[in-house]
């Protein structure tokens, strides 16, 4: 009989597969706790749908991603800090700041959780981060701190 399996089971097959076990295994078992339903023409059709919904949304969010990565590598933000007499920062350039620069002055919306400093930036100068947006889509960005 094929089963549709609304949940993960063990030793089956992950949510949304279509897999072929025993009459008994799915009425007694599988069906009655609700991990799987008859796989009919309209279950079929309703996994087939759902599946190319969720591809078509991976699709287009890898794009956006792709947008904003082209919008990054021509970006260079500035950011103002003040310092002591050595020309050391009083605190550090953090991710978080990158972040809120970038949507101020750019309107480019980027997660503080997905920039990478290649260090901690401590004092003046040019650096690049990378920021990860989505999966195998990264972008450079270019930080210039300035007093």
């Amino acid at each position: 009989m094929k089963v549709i399996l609304l949940t993960d089971v063990k030793g089956q097959g992950k949510k949304n597969d279509v897999i072929e076990v025993s009459d008994g295994y799915a009425k007694n078992f599988l069906i009655p706790r609700k991990f799987a339903k008859i796989a009919d023409a309209q279950a079929l059709n309703d996994v087939k749908v759902r599946e190319e919904a969720r591809l078509y949304r991976i699709a287009t969010e890898k794009k956006e991603a792709q947008a904003i990565a082209e919008k990054l590598k021509t970006v260079k933000v500035v950011i103002k800090a003040s310092s002591g007499g050595d020309g050391r920062l009083y605190g550090s350039v953090t991710a978080k700041d990158v972040s809120e620069r970038l949507e101020a002055d750019f309107g480019i919306s980027v997660d503080k959780r997905k920039i990478t400093l290649p260090e901690v930036i401590k004092s003046f100068g040019t650096y690049q981060a990378e920021a990860k947006l989505y999966t195998e889509v990264t972008a450079k960005i270019t930080i210039s701190v300035e007093e």
